[in-house]
């Protein structure tokens, strides 16, 4: 671990965060959060809106200040030495930013000169990632009549045009259809392959399972669990069992019916009619349990079976609630209690 300041980009993590806290007014966004990435690695921030995802990218990439704790990014205090971390990184934010009006190489060329590239080698950088990210017909085109996954392509194409041995991607696939999101997911892999360190901020939490090497969970500015994705799946404590109710008036009967099968309070939601629970090792004899307790109740099913822990149980089992910004109408969970939440200011996630 290089000393802080000490610029030494060679040894230690490729990003360091230790104590990192930040308010706005009476939003504490970031509460005191601790953060290691391994050069050549991905580090998955898994949390909702609100839970302090931006705000932690925003300070990294010195576009705030933090009010507290240190953070390093290849060897460099993100306060005393900005201009070298931003030598160092690339960014690609919750939403694209490029200029609609220009082509999808005019973009590129223009990011080049930013980065003091001569035009020749602006242009060259161009069209090299024109190829890699499969732009090349739209190349001469104005960005404004790219679809949405092409200008996602092309935003993260901006973001490598300096060559960047740290990239922070703050919910890349957000808004993508599925194709287009795995698309992303793919270019995402090749990036990592190459060495390209990466912060990758996600509400998915499949995202999360696909990418990345190590996983940090955030929920209201605090890291509240952190670890591959099978260290987090076994937090659940084992399987779970998992039904739907296809009358949502039986929900209640249904979780009535299984309460004292799992390890803990059964999931919920009225809604859909979806019910889970851990049931730890004990599978298949929890599995006969839950089917004799809900036919006793007289509750008819679909879909009844035993699965392995998701990233979604776990965030379940860690918070309480799913992984999302505000509980729509109707819906409840963790035995239907509700969870308050403050988003951190200016749209901060």
């Amino acid at each position: 671990m290089s000393p802080s300041g000490s610029g030494s980009a060679g040894a230690g993590p490729a990003i360091l965060v230790e104590g990192l806290t930040k308010s706005f007014g009476e939003v504490h966004a970031l509460r005191g959060i601790d953060m290691s990435v391994p050069r050549g690695t991905v580090l998955g921030v898994l949390g909702p809106n609100g839970a302090g995802k931006t705000t932690a990218v925003r300070i990294l990439t010195t576009l705030l200040r933090p009010d507290g704790g240190r953070a390093e990014v290849e060897g460099h205090d993100v306060v005393r030495e900005p201009a070298a971390v931003r030598r160092s990184i690339g960014l690609s934010g919750q939403s694209a930013a490029i200029q609609e009006e220009l082509t999808g190489r005019e973009n590129l060329e223009i990011v080049g000169r930013l980065y003091h590239l001569s035009w020749p080698t602006a242009r060259s950088r161009a069209d090299d990632l024109l190829k890699q990210f499969d732009l090349v017909d739209a190349a001469d085109r104005p960005a404004k009549n790219f679809s949405g996954g092409m200008q996602r392509r092309l935003d993260l194409a901006a973001s490598l045009v300096g060559q960047p041995q740290v990239l922070f991607l703050d919910e890349p696939t957000t808004g993508l259809d599925p194709r287009s999101r795995l698309g992303m997911w793919d270019i995402i892999r090749s990036l990592v392959a190459g060495g390209t360190t990466t912060l990758l901020t996600t509400q998915y939490l499949d995202e999360a399972d696909e990418l990345a090497d190590e996983i940090v969970v955030i929920d209201r500015g605090l890291v509240i669990a952190s670890g591959t994705a099978e260290e987090l799946k076994g937090r659940v404590g084992g399987d779970v069992v998992e039904f739907t109710v296809p009358d949502r008036r039986r929900v209640a009967d249904a979780v009535a019916a299984i309460a004292q099968v799992g390890r803990g309070e059964p999931h919920f939601d009225t809604e859909t009619g979806v019910v889970s629970v851990g049931v730890g090792g004990g599978g298949s004899e929890a599995l006969i349990q839950v089917v004799r307790g809900l036919d006793g109740a007289g509750v008819e099913t679909h879909g009844l079976a035993l699965r392995r822990p998701s990233l979604d149980d776990v965030f379940l089992a860690l918070t309480g609630h799913a992984a999302e910004d505000e509980e729509p109408p109707g819906r409840r969970r963790r035995g239907g209690r509700r969870k308050a939440r403050n988003d951190a200011a200016k749209g901060e996630s």
